[in-house]
């Protein structure tokens, strides 16, 4: 049973990788591929890693699967931050059809780079 069930949760994150990287594609800027692609890691990676965990259970392997599925979940949001912080100061721009850009201004002391 917690074999299927891992095999379950591993086909969830293969799903999620893949909408992950159709997202990477169909995006238009930066700021949204990297909201996708860090989805897609956080979400897709972890579950196959607990999947992993799940069907090798407390073997070598698994504790390796959850050990790698833990250092993703805790670093692929905060490298996502760093990107996109790092973007926003560097003056990458929005994407034309971009609605509101309240990071940029109010977190960076009111003007971006472009603006000056």
């Amino acid at each position: 049973m917690i074999e299927t069930i891992g095999w379950i949760i591993i086909w969830i994150g293969i799903a999620f990788d893949i909408l992950g990287c159709l997202g990477l594609i169909r995006f238009p800027d930066v700021y949204n591929r990297l909201q996708a692609s860090t989805k897609c890691v956080t979400l897709g990676t972890f579950g196959i890693m607990i999947g992993i965990f799940l069907i090798h259970g407390f073997t070598p392997m698994g504790i390796k699967a959850l050990i790698c599925g833990l250092f993703i979940l805790l670093t692929s949001p905060v490298g996502a931050h760093a990107l996109m912080r790092g973007s926003i100061i560097f003056g990458i721009k929005l994407w034309k059809g971009s609605v509101l850009d309240r990071y940029g201004k109010e977190k960076l002391g009111g003007e971006r780079i472009e603006d000056r």
